[in-house]
C-alpha cells in the first residue's frame, strides 16, 4: 500500500514548495526555471497564458515583470503519495487585491530533486 504523508517525503517537499514560493515572490527566475521539470511534458496554466513545455515557461518566467509578485497564503494543503509524487495547493491573497488566488502544483522526485510537472493558476472574486 502506497504511503500517504510519509514523514520524510512530506518534510522534503515541504521544503521544496517553500523555495519556489521564496523565489517566485523574490522574482528568482533561476531558482523558479530549475524547479519545474525540463520536460515537453511540463505544462503551466496561468491567470492569463497556457504554457506547455520548460521551455515556454522559462520564456514566461524571463519576461514577467518583477512588480507585484508579493503575496501571503491563506490556506496550504501538500500531500505526498509515496516517496517521489505529490501535490501542493493553496489560496493566496495580495494587499489591495479582492479576489482570492488559487495554485495547484503537482510535483515529481526526480534525479535532480523535487520538480514541478504541472501547475495551474487562478483567481475568484
Amino acid at each position: 500500500m502506497m504511503a500517504i504523508n510519509e514523514p520524510m517525503a512530506l518534510a522534503d517537499l515541504t521544503l521544496a514548495f517553500e523555495r519556489y514560493e521564496d523565489a517566485l515572490v523574490n522574482n528568482k527566475v533561476e531558482i523558479l526555471n530549475e524547479l519545474f521539470w525540463n520536460s515537453d511534458l511540463t505544462v503551466r496554466y496561468g491567470a492569463t497564458e497556457n504554457l506547455y513545455g520548460w521551455d515556454m515557461i522559462r520564456d514566461f518566467r524571463s519576461a514577467r515583470p518583477a512588480q507585484g509578485l508579493q503575496r501571503r497564503i491563506l490556506k496550504r494543503v501538500i500531500t505526498t503519495y509515496g516517496p517521489d509524487f505529490g501535490t501542493a495547493d493553496m489560496e493566496f491573497g495580495r494587499d489591495g487585491s479582492p479576489r482570492t488566488g488559487r495554485q495547484s502544483q503537482t510535483w515529481m522526485r526526480s534525479l535532480e530533486g523535487w520538480r514541478v510537472v504541472s501547475a495551474h493558476v487562478s483567481f475568484i472574486g
